[in-house]
Formats: structure tokens, C-alpha cells, sequence
């Protein structure tokens, strides 16, 4: 099995999952062709070596978490609302995804904690994500200090929520987040 039968986006998603399962030390050339169950020669076909595909692999997510997402939504039309609405609904099916998922999202922040070059993608994705939601909240919302608190509220649930273990007075998450979600809009 060679390079004609691995596309390149696999390695770039297998070396995301190794990824999120063990940060960029796990990204490891042989260990990612085992798990494509390929021969690792097929990888020197696309990719001069690791920090290549490490690169590779930050371009992708960096795309697809701010670029990608947007584009998504905004294909669907309507007003800023509609496109919120869409937004959440589509974060929080994409929350498992292999490059725009949540456990990718927060290994590449992990990253970042560590490595400067990937804390200034993460800056950049960021603030793709923040200038997007500042322009559909200001839509609606003519006060800019409104705007920014439900721009931080959205951003802040996206990337924290998974770490919250409270119970919510007999309501599940999700009623909570759809209850959330009906007080951003309104």
C-alpha cells in the first residue's frame, strides 16, 4: 500500500486524533502509519517529515475551526439570528468531528500552552471566531458593550462547557444550552 492509496488528508486526520489523544508527541510517523495500516514510505510522498505534517495539520484545523465553520453557516442564509441559531446548532453537532471537534479543539490549545507558533494560530482562530460573532450579534444589538459580553458568553460556553460537571436544578445540559442559546437571541 502506497501513497496512491492513503490520501493525504487521512494522514493530516490520523495525526489530529493522535493528537487529541496524546498531544504532538503522539503525532509519530509509524505509529500513524500502523493505525492507517500502511506503510509509513507513503507518508515521504506527501510530507518532507513531521514538523510538515504538524504544519499540515495546524493549517487544517486552523481552516476548518474558523474559515470552514463560518462558511457553513453563512451558506444557509437568513438573518443574523438565523445564523446563530444555525451556529450553535452546528457546534454542537460537530463536537466529535475529527478536525473541528472538541477534544481536537482543546488538545491544540493544550499546545499552544507550550509552543508559541500554535499560540499565535490559536490567537488568529480566535479572533476569526470573536470578529464573526461581534458582526452577527451587532446586527441586533446596538450596544457594544452587549455585543461583546454575548460574543465572550458564546465563545466561553464552546470551550468551557466541557469542563463543567454541575447539575442544572433538574434540566439536562442540553436544556440548559437550548435555554442559552433562546437568551443570547433575544
Amino acid at each position: 500500500m502506497g501513497a496512491n492509496r492513503t490520501p493525504r488528508g487521512k494522514w493530516i486526520e490520523e495525526g489530529l486524533r493522535a493528537l487529541s489523544a496524546g498531544g504532538p508527541e503522539a503525532v509519530r510517523i509509524e505509529a500513524l502509519a500502523q493505525a492507517l495500516g500502511v506503510s509509513k514510505g507513503g507518508f515521504y510522498g506527501y510530507f518532507r517529515n513531521r514538523d510538515a505534517l504538524l504544519g499540515e495539520m495546524l493549517d487544517t484545523w486552523e481552516h476548518e475551526a474558523a474559515d470552514g465553520v463560518i462558511e457553513q453557516v453563512e451558506s444557509g442564509g437568513g438573518d443574523a439570528r438565523a445564523k446563530l441559531g444555525r451556529l450553535f446548532t452546528l457546534v454542537a453537532a460537530i463536537d466529535g468531528a475529527p478536525v473541528t471537534g472538541t477534544v481536537v479543539e482543546l488538545a491544540v490549545r493544550d499546545w499552544a500552552r507550550r509552543e508559541e507558533a500554535v499560540a499565535q494560530r490559536l490567537r488568529r482562530v480566535d479572533n476569526r471566531r470573536m470578529d464573526y460573532l461581534r458582526t452577527l450579534f451587532g446586527s441586533f444589538c446596538s450596544d457594544e458593550d452587549d455585543v461583546e459580553v454575548r460574543c465572550l458568553i458564546v465563545f466561553s460556553l464552546r470551550i468551557g462547557s466541557h469542563f463543567i460537571a454541575a447539575d442544572h436544578s433538574g434540566r439536562s445540559r442540553a436544556q440548559v444550552m437550548e435555554l442559552t442559546a433562546k437568551w443570547l437571541l433575544r
